[in-house]
């Protein structure tokens, strides 16, 4: 039968013939699922009900985290925005696609999300933030080669004015904003989309992606902000006494932001099971990346801390596939997502493709998942070197370690059981030379396996052919 299901067309249906002049036609209907990916940005995976976090409550993510599967330890592997979307769209690491910066575009020969799901037949959608275009923030991504594959388009390019965000769709060229705050408008559109999939004869595949929870933190509705005061916000342990004032204003926000998209998670799931399309969609909950927010002294991402590379990853599964919900342990990594996705929809996963696929781990194979690879390979922007002392790194991260080195060596040793809040350095640590030699191997190991010379940023820059600023920062315009 899995095989029988590569050769669906759009129908969803394959015919076999039996025998010579007595055979009969059997008609059997496939059903593939439809495929949706809830993407928000910038939300670490501490910050949810569900996580423990105790400053927010999020019931509607809550409930869908009870009926998924909820990979615990997933990371972003290069925790920024761009490098982690065109992983999520190709199944590569960013040294393959050459995406490791913001505001650079993805090939548009790339093998992608859209196209292969689009030639099995579905019907594939976009809606809200891109951020792989590199031709300005607020341009228009024009349909063709540069939408990667996808066809119902309601997004943009780039913006933080969640409350005047700019998009563009298939219609005309105009730019158009959406009325009122962007995260409600967007989610009003995946509905309508939603429904109107109701009688459909071919499968979905859409990504729904948010600006939200990133910065600016002050910019949700009203009513959610009312909910939070930052004088009852509990900091994490990491956040220095210097900072506590700004960073539990800043959570306030940032919790606003959770909040809203919380109902909107609420609404999605609501519309799926009232036009009887739950029980035959894969759901997918994620971020790009996680947010310091004054752990380490620090905001935002692109560091190895975990509030930077661990992001929430739910996958709500149809009961069809037979794979119990619950906690995983695995260490899901960005460039796994897409094949994962493919082997659970019974597509064939194109050899260009360089993540895990975690359909038989999720079917009970053990020993997939135990240890995966982080990266910087360029720092820039907020994290830049010569303004913030940014820096390249790789770092093996295992159920129980997070190891890094720099080009200078090894540079940070947690045992993130022990220290949840990463607080003790353990590189030099006599007592740990053992288990630093040991993982300082095992990331060499994996590097060479990922042909990762570990050159300086400025060396791949050069060979991308990327410009940059005087921050070593690739510029962008509006």
């Amino acid at each position: 039968m899995n095989r029988l299901k590569h050769f669906m067309g759009i129908t969803g249906m394959v015919i076999l013939i039996l025998g010579c002049k007595e055979s009969k036609s059997i008609t059997t209907e496939i059903v593939r699922p439809n495929v949706l990916i809830l993407l928000t940005d910038q939300w670490r995976a501490q910050a949810a009900g569900y996580s423990g976090d105790p400053n927010v409550n999020t019931p509607h993510l809550d409930s869908l985290a009870a009926i998924s599967v909820n990979f615990k330890n997933a990371v972003s592997g290069m925790p920024v925005c761009s490098p982690f979307r065109a992983s999520l769209l190709t199944g590569q690491r960013p040294l393959t696609h050459g995406v490791f910066m913001n505001d650079v575009q993805l090939d548009t020969s790339a093998v992608t999300m859209a196209e292969i799901y689009g030639k099995r037949g579905y019907d594939t959608g976009y809606i809200g933030k891109w951020h792989l275009d590199g031709h300005g923030r607020l341009q228009n991504v024009e349909p063709g080669p540069r939408r990667q594959g996808f066809n119902y388009w309601k997004a943009n390019e780039c913006t933080h004015n969640y409350n005047h965000s700019v998009y563009y769709d298939n219609k005309d060229p105009e730019r158009k904003l959406w009325d009122g705050y962007d995260t409600f408008e967007q989610t009003e559109e995946a509905i309508d989309y939603i429904k109107g999939r109701q009688e459909a004869m071919n499968p979905f595949l859409m990504v729904v992606s948010y600006g939200t929870p990133h910065a600016p933190y002050h910019t949700a509705p009203e009513d959610y902000r009312k909910r939070f005061d930052p004088e009852k916000i509990v900091l994490r342990k990491n956040v220095p006494d210097s900072m506590r004032v700004q960073v539990k204003k800043d959570l306030a926000g940032y919790y606003a932001h959770i909040a809203a998209l919380d109902d909107m998670i609420g609404k999605v799931m609501y519309n799926l099971r009232a036009t009887g399309q739950l029980e035959n969609t894969i759901i997918v909950f994620t971020a790009d990346h996680g947010d310091l927010l004054g752990s380490h002294g620090a905001y935002k991402k692109q560091q190895p801390y975990n509030e930077s590379i661990r992001v929430p990853m739910l996958f709500y599964l149809p009961k069809s596939l037979g794979i119990a919900e619950g906690e995983r342990q695995a260490l899901m990594n960005s460039e796994d997502i897409l094949p994962t996705l493919l082997s659970l929809s019974d597509i064939a996963i194109p050899e260009t493709m360089e993540g895990v696929d975690y359909r038989p781990y999720l079917e009970g194979e053990v020993g997939l998942g135990e240890e995966t690879l982080i990266s910087c390979v360029q720092p820039f922007g907020q994290w830049n070197r010569v303004q913030h002392g940014g820096k390249e790194y790789r770092g093996l991260v295992t159920l129980q370690y997070t190891y890094v080195r720099d080009l200078n060596g090894p540079w940070l040793l947690f045992d993130n059981i022990a220290d949840p809040y990463q607080m003790n350095n353990l590189v030099g640590n006599p007592d740990y030379a053992t288990l630093q030699k040991d993982l300082d191997k095992r990331l060499s190991i994996r590097l060479i396996e990922t042909e990762d010379e570990f050159l300086t940023g400025m060396d791949y820059v050069e060979k991308w052919g990327y410009p940059v600023d005087d921050t070593e920062t690739v510029p962008y315009t509006q």
